[in-house]
């Protein structure tokens, strides 16, 4: 019985982990997102630069994509050190908690 809560216990944590990092990594990604949407509906319509603005229009998709690629590159380290043969569960609280 003890195994099935570590196991319930380490699912619980790995989900909050997860949360925590998607927030964590995507605020400043979100920030230049939408200054840029807003730099390039400047540039569109108020200067009428419209090249530039399709071009700053595309910046977007492609930092959060980036902050998407970073935040799954890190929820896969935190996942290895959980799931390594021969952790225990404080050892993988403590290395994702970043005590370590």
């Amino acid at each position: 019985m003890a195994s099935r809560q570590q196991q319930m216990t380490e699912r619980d944590v790995s989900g909050q982990a997860a949360e925590e990092v998607s927030e964590e990594a995507m605020g400043p990604a979100f920030i230049a997102s939408a200054a840029s949407v807003g730099l390039s509906l400047y540039y569109f319509f108020i200067r009428g630069e419209r090249e530039l603005g399709t071009f700053i229009g595309l910046w977007p998709p492609t930092i959060l994509a980036f902050a998407s690629y970073f935040n799954q590159r890190k929820m896969r380290r935190q996942l290895e050190t959980i799931t390594q043969p021969g952790t225990s569960l404080k050892n993988a609280l403590d290395s994702m908690m970043g005590n370590r």
